[in-house]
């Protein structure tokens, strides 16, 4: 049944250009007959992201935040869900209302993206992980991680001095992981029965000129070539990897359901995405 009610819908970033996330909301919409629905990539600094938001009417649905408004966009919100919350990131605005009586809500669909793409590649229980990077989604990862059973990570970072962020995320979360300095990662993150890079595209390439690989599964948040440099080494060492994109779809699925109440319709999304990358 066609929704007869035209509402909007956008991933903000800076820069946004690259976004897949119009073609899997697209492809969304399509599949479940939203034809007045609409999706967009608007580039927006965090300094002008207030005005953005401040500047919502009745037709918005909701926003897909990428960086670097995940923490800025925090103070902005009317509600933060708990997982949101104690993450300390937020990807999704839901938005009702208009006017005074408006309505923002925060929620996090990352860590339900990250769990899902990690069950793809699993076969048995997370018996131990490495999480490399340091950023929002490191601390959407470690609540992932925990969801699966592992609250004592090991985290490879550039500068502990910035990784305070995510060592007060991880306290409000109950996990416990171990620091350490990303020039060990190379040598050490084979031990591991689950790694997850989140470091920016291109970012871990010089990790996988001297990888030491095990059997365990990876999870390269980044897509950008596919594979990735990291994802290559890893499986001709004998790993499992899980790309990027499978996080993209999942999380970007959850979106769908809250912002428009409808069960998703992975395939088609899934259909959508895989097509635009091949091309």
């Amino acid at each position: 049944m066609t929704d007869p009610s035209p509402r909007r819908a956008a991933v903000l970033g800076h820069p946004v250009a690259h976004s897949l996330s119009p073609t899997l909301h697209r492809a969304a919409y399509a599949a479940l007959g939203l034809d007045h629905w609409s999706y967009e990539a608007v580039d927006v600094v965090a300094d002008d992201l207030p005005s953005f938001v401040g500047s919502l009417d009745e037709t918005w649905a909701g926003l897909s935040l990428t960086m670097p408004h995940k923490q800025v966009v925090l103070p902005l919100l009317d509600h933060v869900e708990p997982l949101a919350s104690v993450v300390g990131a937020v990807n999704t605005v839901l938005i009702s209302g208009s006017g005074t009586a408006r309505t923002l809500v925060g929620a996090n669909t990352d860590v339900y993206g990250l769990v899902t793409a990690l069950r793809e590649g699993l076969s048995g229980p997370v018996a131990s992980a490495a999480v490399i990077g340091a950023g929002a989604t490191a601390a959407s990862t470690l609540a992932a991680l925990g969801e699966l059973g592992c609250s004592a990570p090991i985290v490879y970072v550039r500068s502990m001095q910035r990784a305070g962020a995510l060592m007060r995320a991880a306290h409000r979360m109950g996990v416990t992981p171990e620091f350490r300095t990303l020039d060990r990662a190379a040598a050490e993150i084979g031990r591991a029965s689950v790694v997850v890079s989140t470091l920016p595209p291109r970012a871990a390439d010089s990790l996988a000129e001297s990888l030491v690989v095990g059997p365990g599964v990876l999870l390269d948040v980044a897509y950008d070539p596919r594979p990735t440099l990291l994802q290559a080494a890893w499986v001709s060492g004998g790993g499992v990897a899980v790309g990027g994109e499978r996080m993209l779809l999942h999380q970007a699925a959850e979106q769908v359901r809250l912002m428009t109440g409808h069960v998703p319709p992975v395939a088609a999304m899934d259909a959508g995405l895989e097509s635009q990358l091949t091309h």
